[in-house]
């Protein structure tokens, strides 16, 4: 039997960290959460998860820390991470492009994105460039 992949989920916000731990459970894989930049670092180091889901909005050193953090230290390094935030690409994807990050996504992603892009970047994959949907229709922006 395979082991299941793990993930680190960094989130601050408690119902949305919950939400995603539930879901990933739920597809099958193993979780563990830290709430801030410093946790992301401690409990990455501690437990060497599979993948990282990072939020760029977070307390005490935001996500782009935690990505710089990550890049100097080898064993953190190759970790693929997936963004999930609530910032804005064009704004947030100058500061993160210089960093390994497999997918960047904005919340909220729908379930199949998510699941999609997690099991492509574990596999060293390329991640399709998702379109934003527009916050009033729902819909695919062109």
């Amino acid at each position: 039997m395979a082991t299941k992949a793990k993930v680190l989920i960094v989130e601050d916000d408690d119902d949305l960290r919950r939400g995603l731990s539930l879901r990933l459970k739920t597809i099958g894989y193993d979780v563990i959460n830290a709430q801030d930049g410093p946790g992301a670092v401690s409990v990455a180091r501690k437990e060497r998860p599979d993948l990282v889901l990072l939020d760029i909005g977070l307390p005490a050193g935001d996500g782009i820390s935690v990505l710089e953090n990550y890049a100097k230290v080898p064993a953190l390094s190759s970790i693929p991470v997936v963004v999930l935030t609530g910032r804005d690409a064009r704004v947030t994807a100058p500061a993160i492009g210089k960093f390994h990050v497999a997918a960047f996504l904005r919340k909220p992603a729908d379930n199949r994105e998510l699941a999609e892009a997690i099991s492509l970047a574990l596999r060293g994959e390329a991640v399709p460039v998702h379109k934003p949907r527009s916050a009033a229709t729902g819909m695919v922006q062109a």
